[in-house]
C-alpha cells in the first residue's frame, strides 16, 4: 500500500493573507510530497508496507536503525495533521461542549491557551512543532523537535503549528513570531481540535 499526498481541505489560496499560495505550494506540494515519496521508497517490500502511518510511527519510534523511516513517516503524519489544524474560517471561537469546558478548566480560557501555544512555538529551538494534546484525559501544550510527534508518546494530538522554517520563510523570512501570531489568531481550526478531543479516550 503506497501512501499518497492527502487532499488539502481548502483551496491553495484560502489561507491568504496569513499563509500565501506560494508558501502552501512549496510546503504542501514539495516538502510534504517528498516525505511521502521517501517513506514509500523506504518501506517498499518490507513488513511495514501494509501498515497505517500511525502504526509505522509507533513501530519505528526510538529505534536508531529505523530513524529514516520514522522521520519520513512522522513528518508525513505531522503535515497531514497540520493542514487540518488550519482553517480559513479560524475565527478564534471555541465550539460549545466538553472541549470548551476542558479549555476553561485547564487554561482559564481561550486567550491563555493561545498564549501557551505561542510560547511553545516560539521557544522551540530550531525545527519542530507546537501541539495541543490530550494526555491522561487532560489538555496539555507540548512541543516536539524535528520530526517527533506526540503520537509516538501515547498522547493524542488535537492541534499543531509547524515551526520548521519552510512553513513560513517565504512569507515572514526570519520573523517566526509574526507567523505564529498570524496562525494562532486567525487560522487555528478549533472545530478540528474539539472533534479530536471528543473522539479520544486517552
Amino acid at each position: 500500500m503506497a501512501f499518497e499526498l492527502p487532499v488539502l481541505p481548502y483551496a491553495a489560496n484560502a489561507l491568504e493573507p496569513f499563509i500565501s499560495e506560494k508558501t502552501l505550494g512549496f510546503h504542501y506540494g514539495k516538502h510534504h510530497q517528498t516525505y511521502i515519496t521517501n517513506l514509500n521508497n523506504l518501506i517498499r517490500n518490507s513488513a511495514l508496507a501494509n501498515k497505517t502511518l500511525e502504526q509505522i510511527v509507533l513501530e519505528t519510534a526510538g529505534k536508531p536503525e529505523k530513524s529514516a523511516i520514522f522521520n519520513n513517516a512522522a513528518q508525513s503524519f505531522n503535515h497531514a495533521f497540520y493542514w487540518k489544524s488550519l482553517s480559513p474560517n479560524g475565527n478564534g471561537k471555541l465550539p460549545d461542549g466538553t472541549f470548551k469546558t476542558a479549555v476553561s478548566q485547564t487554561f482559564g480560557g481561550l486567550e491563555s491557551l493561545k498564549a501557551e501555544l505561542k510560547s511553545a512555538a516560539l521557544s522551540q529551538f530550531g525545527s519542530g512543532w507546537a501541539w495541543l494534546v490530550k494526555t491522561n484525559g487532560a489538555l496539555k501544550v507540548v512541543k516536539t523537535a524535528n520530526a517527533d510527534t506526540p503520537a509516538a508518546h501515547g498522547q493524542t494530538p488535537l492541534l499543531t503549528i509547524d515551526v520548521w522554517e519552510h512553513a513560513y520563510y517565504l512569507d515572514y523570512q526570519n520573523k517566526r513570531a509574526d507567523y505564529v501570531q498570524s496562525v494562532v489568531d486567525n487560522l487555528l481550526n478549533w472545530e478540528f481540535a474539539a472533534a479530536n478531543f471528543g473522539s479520544s479516550d486517552k
